[in-house]
């Protein structure tokens, strides 16, 4: 026999115990980014050196970012940085992921393709630091590994002090950065290529359509949204990039490698102008924040359309 509720006792719905459980993230998110980036926002209008009372100084520091060289050319450095951790890992990516799926799981077998996607993927795991310094070794002016194998080939006259010659260090740790961020857009494309219809390929080889056609034609359109992923998270990364140039270069030789997260630090830390670099901080979130829903509004587009297509 049912015992019938109090007419006075609410019934809770749905929403009411959902909320519950999203409490402790939207706290955390609050605690976590809302908090600290309103408190470097109010930082960025003062004139502060970290200790004593901050100074008003309203935009001054933003009116001073404008016209500071230094934060211009560290910000080209990080378009370099999106170059190394956005375009090339993804178009990179595209054709291994596709290699692997296509041709290497067929020919032989999913356990190869799956070591193989491993060792790719084995660079986002290992700590930044880590990474850092071993690279720092195979490029070392005297006994690193890259010189020692060009003299060992006959090329000792392409030597170089990779890490600390102005003409070479950025493009040094772009080739590290690659090295390193390649192996996230190969996971996600591998994954996408999951979904893809198994018949379109083999209507499509049956047509004498080659690999590359059958790439460019049907896997590129159907990993349209994977690809708008990869590019806005790959960009992000790129941007705020911070722990590569801090172990390999420290933003030099002469602040050629300087990027805007560690122009900031230094300015912040270093230098001591804390208002300053606040607003260096605050600058990078909000281009951040721009180009994140950018992407997302691409994504949401490129899914629209996908599913216009499909109906």
């Amino acid at each position: 026999m049912k015992v019938p509720l109090p007419r006075d006792s609410p019934r809770s719905s749905p929403r009411d115990s959902y909320a519950l459980f999203l409490l402790p993230g939207v706290l955390a998110f609050l605690a976590v980014i809302v908090v600290p980036f309103l408190m470097n926002t109010g930082v960025s209008f003062t004139d502060w050196q970290g200790v004593g009372s901050p100074s008003w100084a309203g935009f001054g520091n933003y009116r001073e970012l404008l016209d500071d060289a230094g934060f211009w050319a560290s910000f080209r450095h990080s378009l370099f940085m999106v170059v190394a951790m956005a375009a090339m890992p993804t178009a990179l990516g595209l054709v291994l992921a596709a290699a692997l799926f296509d041709y290497v799981g067929k020919h032989f077998g999913s356990k190869v393709t799956s070591v193989l996607r491993a060792c790719f993927y084995l660079p986002q795991v290992l700590p930044i630091a880590v990474a850092g310094i071993v690279w720092s070794w195979i490029l070392a002016p005297e006994n690193g590994s890259l010189n020692a194998f060009l003299q060992a080939i006959g090329l000792g006259g392409r030597q170089r002090d990779w890490l600390g010659d102005p003409d070479f260090a950025l493009y040094s740790v772009m080739g590290v950065l690659v090295w390193v961020q390649i192996g996230f857009p190969l996971v996600v494309f591998m994954a996408g290529l999951q979904r893809v219809d198994p018949e379109l390929h083999e209507a499509a080889e049956l047509d004498g359509a080659g690999w590359w056609r059958r790439f460019r034609h049907i896997t590129l359109p159907q990993l349209r949204p994977e690809i708008h992923v990869v590019l806005t998270w790959c960009t992000i990364a790129a941007l705020k990039v911070f722990g590569a140039v801090y172990v390999l270069t420290k933003g030099g030789p002469g602040g050629a490698t300087d990027v805007p997260s560690y122009f900031s630090f230094t300015t912040f830390f270093e230098k001591t102008q804390v208002g300053y670099g606040a607003a260096i901080s605050t600058v990078l979130t909000v281009i951040i924040l721009a180009l994140s829903l950018v992407g997302l509004r691409l994504q949401t587009r490129a899914e629209g359309a996908e599913e216009g297509v499909r109906a």
